[in-house]
């Protein structure tokens, strides 16, 4: 496995744990805020790390680095939300960006000839 796409493996299983650590958490209190900063970070790292994989288009940005973009935009919106006092709006960013997380890490996994699908059926030891 090459080692930028180790490093994206590594950071997006490391924001589904604490993905799932925050929303288990009391909401507002300090363990929380902790938590959600370092998740975004994290989310921050692992869509960074995505602009210099370019298997799908092999040299080139792909339809999928949009979702990248898209993260830092409902990063963003969840973190101004939460500045102005608007907690559902809040809610609903941080959410949204944890399924999309959740989604694209099982479509990776599933779909045939990626290298984690790869990977994970054996094809490649």
């Amino acid at each position: 496995m090459p080692v930028i796409v180790a490093a994206h493996v590594v950071t997006a299983t490391l924001s589904v744990i604490l993905g799932t650590a925050v929303m288990l958490t009391e909401k507002g209190g300090a363990r929380h805020k902790w938590l959600g900063r370092l998740w975004a970070l994290t989310m921050c790292a692992t869509a960074l790390i995505s602009f210099d994989i370019r298997e799908l288009h092999p040299g080139h940005l792909s339809w999928v680095h949009g979702l990248s973009l898209l993260t830092f935009a409902s990063l963003a919106r969840a973190i101004w939300a939460i500045r102005h006092g608007n907690v559902r709006g809040h809610r609903r960013a941080m959410r949204g960006s944890f399924f999309a997380l959740v989604a694209a890490g099982v479509a990776a996994v599933a779909t045939p000839h990626r290298l984690l699908n790869l990977i994970v059926t054996g094809w490649i030891a």
